[in-house]
């Protein structure tokens, strides 16, 4: 299946780049991010389970179990707060 990915804020910085499309055999957001993680160092560092970020697909915040399909939009972004 093909995603289109997003990348905001830090993460954008981090990883130098804001969106690309994947070609993506998994089948949830929880096997997406394994797999960017293994992309090296980086990414691994940057999506880690402990630092904070959100995934939202198709525009809809989303956790680990929520599964995917050809054409989703993926925005990967750190938590926003307001004031």
């Amino acid at each position: 299946m093909q995603l289109t990915l997003l990348y905001f804020a830090r993460l954008r910085d981090q990883l130098g780049q804001d969106q690309e499309t994947l070609t993506f055999t998994g089948h949830s957001v929880a096997d997406l991010l394994e797999l960017l993680r293994q992309r090296g160092t980086v990414w691994a560092d940057a999506l880690a389970v402990e630092q904070p970020f959100r995934v939202a697909v198709n525009h809809s915040v989303v956790h680990g179990p929520h599964p995917l399909a050809d054409g989703d939009e993926v925005a990967i972004f750190p938590p926003v707060t307001g004031g």
